[in-house]
């Protein structure tokens, strides 16, 4: 088969790189794809949001299959452009994934379905929301209604805070039409768990439980980020955890798109909170998560190509997926000054030395590879345990080099403290 992979970063490095390996690969197609991404054809004068340009080189390299990965292209509905021009495609359709496009959207469908989730209040006018935060509990959790590049929560401690995340989303429109409304919520609290899983509408086959690290300095301190780093699976999401979320959360959701008319079909992702009221959802993804695919799909035992053909048929079983024992952990480096002003342009060497490299913000010249975004790549350990995968990881990191490089040093050490582990690596 010859498949196309739209997007550029780490997450669609991991997903090729386990499309290659299937035997019924015969070519890919990363769209635009970046200059690390060694298993693919890439295509960078293609952009992923181009809806007209894909369809077209879709057609013209008459490809059999089309996984969309990043939020913008599937809210924009790309899958349904594709699925209209007779080209499958594995992801959701724009009516489902809405679910991600609107986080208001999301709100009110798990109010009406049940499930789990903080409290929160929506809001259109900006003179309206900042009369409520003046009287609200302390902390509230702030975010802008549409895509905002994983940047559009804001956790106000202070009213202070509030009125400065407010104007910013609603006032000065930081994120475009994104910001037209915000969501208020209560602020949860425990530990967080991703859930990423595969779904055909009807049934849902969850994947490796991981955790991520969003903060950008060492003791989950500075700015929010993409995320800096992940391991799988995460210790506090256990068997009867599992079983909850599965009953409470996961199928309800499905069921619940279906009978609105809006079938989801593809990867959805689930933020979960480990409350003290028990588990509930902070946030939908109608994709895999990045850096999550990173950690997570090396080990995936199975064949993934059966399985996203599943899902796009509609035909997926329990059966189809299967993991390899063991723990992995991702290290993302990044350049200095994310995720806010940073300089790139900087060679990078080593990688060559290590076992799993997922590249993200990575150009090629010459044959040479050169840092060219925030997060530049993600290095992977993985091991029979949590702390053989997190030493395998750092052992990899230290043989990479480029100028400006800045990465986590304790992705892992709260799994570990949770487990009664070392918090040193």
């Amino acid at each position: 088969m010859k498949i196309g992979v739209i997007g550029s970063g780490g997450r669609e490095h991991a997903i090729l790189r386990a499309l290659w390996r299937s035997p019924d690969c015969e070519k890919l197609y990363a769209i635009p794809g970046n200059g690390g991404m060694s298993e693919a054809e890439t295509v960078p004068g293609l952009k992923a949001s181009d809806l007209d340009g894909i369809v077209k080189f879709s057609r013209e390299k008459e490809l059999d299959y089309v996984v969309v990965s990043p939020d913008e292209p599937l809210v924009l509905g790309l899958v349904d452009r594709l699925m209209e021009a007779g080209i499958p495609a594995f992801g959701p359709s724009r009516s489902a994934a809405l679910l991600e496009g609107s986080k208001v959207f999301a709100k009110e469908f798990m109010k009406r379905h049940g499930i789990p989730s903080a409290d929160y209040r929506v809001f259109s006018e900006l003179s309206e929301a900042e009369k409520y935060i003046e009287d609200c509990e302390l902390p509230i959790v702030i975010k802008a209604d549409g895509l905002a590049l994983g940047k559009g929560v804001i956790i106000a401690k202070s009213r202070e805070e509030a009125r400065i995340g407010l104007w910013s989303i609603m006032g000065e429109k930081k994120f475009g039409h994104s910001g037209d409304r915000v969501v208020v919520e209560e602020y949860l609290e425990g530990p967080e768990v991703s859930v990423l899983s595969f779904t055909d509408g009807e049934r849902i086959v969850p994947m490796l439980s991981s955790m991520d690290h969003k903060r950008a300095l060492d003791g989950d301190l500075g700015p929010n980020t993409g995320g800096m780093g992940v391991i799988a699976p995460n210790p506090c999401y256990t068997e009867e955890i599992a079983g909850e979320c599965m009953e409470r959360i996961l199928l309800p959701t499905i069921r619940g798109m279906k009978e609105e008319g809006r079938i989801f079909r593809g990867c959805l992702y689930f933020g979960l909170m480990l409350s003290g009221k028990g588990p509930k959802v902070i946030e939908y993804n109608c994709r895999f998560g990045d850096p999550e695919a990173q950690a997570v799909l090396p080990l995936l035992r199975s064949d993934l190509l059966p399985i996203l053909l599943s899902c796009t048929r509609g035909e997926l079983s329990e059966e189809l997926v299967r993991w390899k024992a063991g723990h992995s952990c991702c290290v993302i480096l990044a350049s200095d000054g994310y995720p806010g002003a940073f300089e790139s342009g900087y060679e990078i060497t080593g990688t060559k030395l290590c076992r799993e490299v997922y590249m993200a913000g990575v150009e090629r010249k010459e044959g040479r590879l050169f840092s060219s975004g925030g997060r530049v790549l993600g290095v992977v350990g993985t091991g029979e345990s949590l702390p053989a995968a997190i030493e395998s990881a750092y052992r990899d990191v230290e043989k990479v080099y480029f100028k400006n490089m800045r990465y986590r040093r304790d992705i892992g050490a709260r799994a570990l403290r949770l487990m009664g582990g070392e918090d040193g690596i």
